[in-house]
């Protein structure tokens, strides 16, 4: 790595540092005009923002782009208007920068309360995602915070265009620019560089494939916020509404499966199996030609109704397809799908499909994931359905965030003490 690569991503970070410290007090009319400048922007430059895309989509083969990374890739005016749209949401929500959490006055008479404040500056990694480059940085502006985006190679003619917008938006309403930057290179050196900025950066959010994630948790001295796959289970009770949990599969399934809440895994109560695998298999593959692997029980329902499917490897019980693969497998009880979700999932989403009340709360409290849903698709684990406007990724660790990561959770605190000459003993 060069010396002059390494000095512009440290001069990069110490500008952020110091707009972070600006923004902290900015209050909330401002970052909410820039918000409003940025979605007006984003609606009224989509020419310019589809021709950028359409240069990295055009270089997508060649970088080895799978479909389902094509497809996050790929913007059209239907996206870019819901990127609009995601924006004015942030913008209407509340501010959460001063928030008292808490109050209390001790014995002595200090007055304590404890507030929200923004964690600083945050470094975002990701790859052929152009939409994180405006959901995180709104995101971090509305909460108070400086963001350094790092996009990969995939989406760079995309995200370049999108970051100057953003820095449009900044500099025509009165905010610092540096405030949202974006790394100019895709140089791996780089980014190895930002994740040893630990007196700059706060922290490090990863948004990609496990391999990426795995190499900045692994590379990086910044804290790290982080989920390293999706493998999301539907699970259909004994009780649940046939007709129901079909609908629920399909789209957890096929609505879009290169995401990361998208269901990988099917789990059938027995009592139910024979009944409603052969429906719903039917269902997956008219949708979108699902290949299903099976266990030794479900593959036994299928080949008597006909209906085209493969043996499950042990491997396909734990795998994020991110494709049109569906893992099925028939369980004995309520209790042994908790446990096969407990022991296999990777702690994202999880859903049941039941009229029984009683399974259903047993379920949720029982299964150890960042959202467990139910008769609900898995697809809802989202910062936009969740009303958080966006988010800035979905984290299954368990220490500050988990589940979608909105406005609030890109705040910290810290404890305000009012006194009246109080000393300690």
């Amino acid at each position: 790595m060069s010396a002059e690569l390494a000095q512009q991503i440290t001069s990069l970070a110490q500008r952020a540092r110091a707009a972070s410290l600006v923004l902290a007090t900015v209050p909330t009319a401002p970052k909410d005009a820039a918000l409003q400048k940025l979605a007006d922007l984003i609606t009224a430059n989509q020419s310019k923002l589809l021709a950028a895309n359409a240069q990295d989509l055009a270089a997508a083969e060649a970088n080895g782009l799978t479909a389902a990374q094509i497809d996050r890739l790929t913007l059209n005016a239907a996206r870019l208007e819901k990127l609009a749209v995601s924006v004015r949401e942030v913008c209407a929500l509340p501010d959460p920068v001063g928030e008292v959490l808490e109050q209390t006055t001790r014995p002595n008479g200090l007055l304590l309360r404890r507030v929200r404040v923004p964690i600083g500056v945050i470094g975002i990694v990701y790859e052929a995602r152009p939409n994180v480059t405006i959901d995180c940085a709104v995101l971090c502006l509305k909460s108070g915070n400086a963001a350094i985006l790092r996009g990969g190679k995939e989406c760079f003619y995309t995200n370049t265009a999108l970051a100057e917008l953003i820095t449009q938006a900044l500099t025509e309403t009165g905010l610092p620019i540096d405030a949202v930057q974006l790394i100019p290179t895709t140089d791996r050196a780089a980014l190895t560089t930002l994740l040893k900025l630990y007196t700059l950066v706060h922290c490090i959010i990863p948004r990609g494939g496990e391999s990426l994630i795995r190499f900045v948790a692994e590379n990086s001295t910044i804290p790290v916020i982080k989920h390293y796959t999706g493998v999301c289970f539907v699970y259909v009770d004994r009780a649940a509404d046939l007709s129901m949990a079909e609908k629920i599969i399909v789209n957890a399934k096929t609505s879009r499966p290169g995401v990361c809440n998208a269901a990988e895994q099917l789990l059938v109560h027995k009592d139910v199996a024979a009944e409603f695998l052969p429906a719903a298999a039917r269902a997956l593959i008219n949708a979108a030609n699902v290949e299903l692997r099976c266990d030794p029980a479900s593959a036994a329902i299928l080949a008597k109704a006909l209906i085209t499917h493969i043996a499950a490897s042990e491997a396909d019980f734990t795998a994020e397809f991110l494709a049109q693969i569906l893992a099925v497998r028939v369980v004995d009880s309520l209790d042994e799908a908790i446990a096969t979700i407990n022991r296999d999932s990777s702690g994202h989403s999880e859903s049941i499909v039941t009229a029984d009340e009683a399974a259903a709360h047993k379920f949720q409290t029982g299964v150890d994931s960042a959202a467990v849903l139910w008769n609900a698709s898995t697809r809802f684990n989202d910062g936009f359905e969740f009303g958080l406007g966006a988010e800035i990724g979905i984290s299954t660790d368990r220490l500050h965030a988990r589940g979608p990561m909105g406005l609030r959770e890109l705040c910290s605190y810290k404890w305000l003490v009012t006194g009246t000459g109080q000393v300690r003993d």
